[in-house]
């Protein structure tokens, strides 16, 4: 990358893909139990007969891939991780790359560039074919005619939504577990680099924060509880979000995920047999994902180890950001009443950005886009290595 910073793939093969769709027989291991998936929910007004609607289990890419770390250059081995998690609908890591630079050389960690299920290279390569998806983004309009925002950028994922909105749900979870599958690889001196007497933060974005929260909050085996999270335009409940953009989720997509994820879930909760076991079922990161789903619904549980972890978390909103917008933040990270001592930090740059490109390459004002790059991630890295004071934003 530079002679400060270097660049390694190393090899996952996921654990926990046979919780996905795509079967009728399952078996949760910590309960030692089989269960039957006995209720599809699945709409076929979302589907074109293609190659995005194929069975979840059945997609190799999801299950053995590589990801990659971002380390100091020289280093054979490291005791400081910060594992980075992206957006939703994200295709490729160039984004991201000059973040976990940054982080890397102001924070001497290396991080983990860790892709959530589905996305980045988990994802079969015709999903990112500019051809096939303009063609399905077309198809779709004409069936869709009041679609909005339906683009080749984001079709592939709008349609499998669409069809399916438990998808949000089991990739999620798997994302979750094979985190801490990674995690104990690497406790058990299995990883080529990093030390098994490791420690390690989190840096967010997006709906990569959804994630970052659930696994802190449940602090699986206590494997947490000294970890530092940062959120980076993130940290809001699902019902709190504006996902359609040309870039995430199309207004038939937003739609159908929110009515089930929101409006309808304790229903489904009911006939979905595999699901209930899941979220309902002596499964902590099953409560916590559902407490932050709804904000009403799960503020209890959610503020109650918010409150809890208030002096790991820190957040970075942006005033014009639309899609997560930064008094949901406070709303949810500092609680109905006020009452949880979470810092965050509203920002606000004096140019035009985006939630989905805060730092768009735009030689115009390129030297105020670095001014605001190097302020932000100036901020993250002193959280991680000198903490910031609690208090309101």
């Amino acid at each position: 990358m530079n002679s400060k910073t270097e660049l390694k793939a190393y090899r996952f093969t996921s654990s926990s893909y046979h919780i996905l769709p795509g079967t009728l027989d399952y078996h949760c291991v910590k309960h030692d139990l089989d269960l039957k998936y006995n209720h599809f929910f699945h709409n076929d007004v979302g589907t074109i007969k293609d190659n995005v609607h194929i069975k979840d289990i059945s997609v190799e890419e999801n299950r053995c891939f590589d990801y990659h770390i971002v380390q100091p250059a020289g280093s054979e081995n490291t005791k400081k991780v910060i594992f980075l998690f992206h957006g939703f609908n994200e295709k490729d890591w160039s984004k991201y790359m000059p973040w976990a630079k940054a982080i890397c050389e102001g924070t001497g960690s290396s991080v983990v560039l860790f892709p959530i299920a589905f996305h980045m290279q988990r994802a079969p390569k015709y999903w990112s074919s500019k051809r096939a998806m303009f063609k399905l983004s077309e198809e779709r309009k004409k069936r869709y005619p009041n679609v909005v925002q339906s683009t080749l950028s984001n079709v592939a994922i709008s349609m499998r939504v669409h069809a399916m909105p438990q998808r949000f749900i089991w990739s999620g979870l798997q994302t979750y577990y094979d985190v801490i599958q990674l995690i104990e690889e690497c406790k058990e001196g299995r990883h080529p680099y990093i030390h098994k007497d490791f420690e390690f933060d989190i840096f967010a974005y997006s709906i990569g924060g959804f994630l970052s929260q659930i696994l802190k909050l449940t602090n699986h085996n206590g494997y947490f509880s000294n970890t530092k999270v940062c959120l980076f335009c993130s940290g809001i409940t699902f019902n709190r979000l504006s996902p359609v953009s040309k870039f995430i989720l199309d207004s038939e997509a937003n739609v159908a995920l929110y009515s089930f994820l929101v409006e309808h879930f304790d229903k489904f909760l009911q006939k979905d047999d595999l699901l209930h076991h899941y979220i309902r079922e002596d499964h902590i990161e099953g409560e916590v994902l559902l407490s932050m789903l709804n904000y009403q619904k799960g503020r209890t549980l959610r503020e109650g180890l918010l409150k809890k972890y208030e002096k790991d978390i820190y957040a970075i909103t942006l005033q014009k950001d639309t899609v997560i917008p930064s008094y949901e933040v406070i709303n949810t990270l500092q609680g109905a009443y006020r009452d949880i001592a979470i810092k965050v930090d509203e920002m606000d740059f004096d140019r035009a950005y985006t939630h989905e490109n805060p730092f768009p390459a735009d030689t115009k004002n390129n030297e105020q886009i670095q001014a605001d790059f190097t302020e932000v991630f100036t901020k993250v890295c002193a959280f991680y290595t000198n903490g910031l004071p609690k208090g309101d934003t």
